[in-house]
């Protein structure tokens, strides 16, 4: 399988988006900066974003947000920033899978300050999720789309939960690991590889669509 498109979303941070955009242009993939952020109810959801500029902003409201509790690399694995020889370059001593201070409504407007897209993750998982943690999908929820399992059918969710017909679903390999990139995709119908494209085809605007696969 080609994937034309990734994105970069490591758990509350964004540290590595530069660089793996970097690999990704030489690659010929073009690679979408962002991450994937626990909220204060320990709720997953994506965010991601155009320039630098926003990425560096929204690492910062990370930083400020999530409280500190030293890693354990014995229990939790080391936590390293590295370059594009596989050099570390800075160790991370916060623990980054702990939730935010910041609520699902604190980080949705972050994102949106930012002008970028936010996408809960995983909503129908049994952990860390919308439907997990709350019970349902707030009708208050400005979501640009939201990601579902890969072996969910999107109609059967649209059905059982009610969801909006023309809010966006998606799937992902939501991938730890090499080996699972792209066990989970999505199909983008657009003019070409770009954030603007992506944010147009998820709104539906102009012929532009997305089909979770």
């Amino acid at each position: 399988m080609q994937l034309d498109i990734i994105a970069i979303t490591d758990h509350n941070s964004t540290l590595h988006c530069a660089l793996t955009q970097q690999l990704g242009k030489r690659a010929g993939v073009f690679v979408v900066g962002g991450a994937e952020v626990t909220s204060r109810e320990e709720v997953h959801c994506l965010a991601l974003f155009a320039s630098d500029e926003s990425l560096t902003e929204f690492q910062q409201f990370l930083e400020d947000h999530l409280p500190y509790v030293p890693n354990n690399p014995d229990y939790f694995g080391d936590q390293v920033v590295i370059d594009e020889h596989e050099v570390i370059i800075e160790q991370v001593p916060t623990l980054l899978i702990s939730a935010l201070t910041a609520s699902l409504a604190d980080i949705e407007a972050k994102v949106k300050e930012l002008n970028g897209l936010f996408i809960p993750a995983h909503v129908d998982r049994p952990s860390y999720s919308l439907i997990s943690q709350l019970g349902f999908i707030p009708e208050s929820l400005q979501a640009d789309a939201l990601e579902i399992h890969r072996k969910t059918d999107p109609a059967q969710f649209r059905d059982q939960y009610q969801v909006d017909p023309n809010l966006a679903l998606l799937k992902s390999s939501d991938a730890h690991m090499l080996k699972d990139i792209g066990r989970g995709y999505t199909l983008f119908e657009m003019e070409e590889a770009s954030f603007s494209e992506i944010g147009k085809a998820l709104a539906g605007i102009a012929g532009r669509k997305v089909v979770a696969a």
